[in-house]
């Protein structure tokens, strides 16, 4: 079984002016859903406050837990930050904190929303309210894991490299959309900037280039992967040209280095844009199927092997 974590609290009613597709994670849940038993699904408690505070500013925070985030600061955001969405971005990070923790367990697991990785220290932005991904890093760094962060969103993952600059225990690799958004950039632990249009085999060819070294050097015991599918060359905000075989490419070749480590892979969702909400969610609930039946079969193997030895 798949390990998933999904709460209530991550389909909320939209709030009003908002271009941001709010049912995209509704529709991962029903079509992981449908996969019946193959599914284990688990439910995660908010994150603490105290967690949040360490990744973002105090202030800021209470803006978002109060519902009174500044005009300007939802601007950057892309929506108003109600009460439920406050609820919402309280308990993505505890999703990606308890995925985290079930793969150290079990291998493999995935959070059906989360990596949020444009939210800086004092606000949002990019669609992200609270940086989950750094918030569950920065945690598990204080209960002494080496956490890298694998970012391939089409999109530079700027506000986790901003929010974990300097810590000994956290990596960031984000491989992404040169000239697309943030328009600056932070600086990553290894960046792959690419050009528009770069298809299957560039795209592959300098993932396979960069990340290795980079799992080498920092020998990480654990993997959170933000697993974007706005790299397809049919997403509205991506200005990549990645196929569907492409995506499928890309994340079996990090599984299968993960693997040959012995590291365990915990998911997000990140970002996929477009008019058509059930295809872009069944690109998500893809990358989290291929990678959690990659692991059902490696990580018994290595179990084995460890075993035998």
């Amino acid at each position: 079984m798949i390990a998933v974590v999904h709460h209530p609290d991550y389909v909320p009613e939209a709030p009003r002016k908002s271009n941001y597709r709010w049912g995209k994670n509704g529709a991962i849940r029903d079509l992981l859903l449908a996969e019946g038993e193959a599914i284990d699904w688990h439910e995660p408690d908010a994150a603490p406050r105290d967690w949040i505070e360490a990744a973002h500013d105090p202030v800021y925070v209470a803006e978002v837990l109060e519902a009174r985030v500044p005009r300007e600061k939802e601007r950057r955001i892309g929506f108003p930050v109600t009460s439920t969405v406050a609820r919402r971005a309280k308990v993505v990070p505890g999703g990606t904190y308890r995925a985290a923790h079930l793969a150290l367990s079990r291998g493999f697991a995935a959070n059906t929303a989360g990596g949020s990785h444009h939210a800086l220290s004092e606000t949002g932005a990019g669609y992200c309210v609270f940086n989950d991904l750094a918030v569950a890093a920065l945690q598990l760094a204080r209960e002494g894991r080496r956490v890298l962060i694998v970012d391939v969103d089409v999109h530079q993952g700027d506000g986790t490299a901003a929010l974990t600059a300097g810590h000994p225990d956290i990596a960031t690799y984000s491989i992404h959309a040169e000239k697309n958004f943030p328009a600056r950039k932070a600086r990553s632990t290894v960046d792959v900037p690419l050009p528009d249009g770069a298809d299957d085999l560039a795209y592959l060819a300098a993932l396979k280039s960069s990340l290795p070294p980079l799992v080498d050097q920092f020998a990480p015991n654990l993997i959170l992967y933000q697993g974007g599918v706005d790299p397809f060359g049919g997403d509205r905000l991506g200005r990549l040209s990645l196929t569907e075989e492409g995506l499928a490419r890309r994340d079996l070749f990090v599984a299968d280095l993960a693997l040959r480590h012995g590291l365990p892979l915990a998911c997000t969702v990140g970002g996929g844009y477009g008019d058509d909400v059930l295809a872009i969610a069944r690109r998500h609930v893809d990358v989290i199927l291929r990678l959690g039946r990659a692991y059902q079969d490696g990580w018994r193997a290595g179990a084995a092997l460890t075993s035998a030895v």
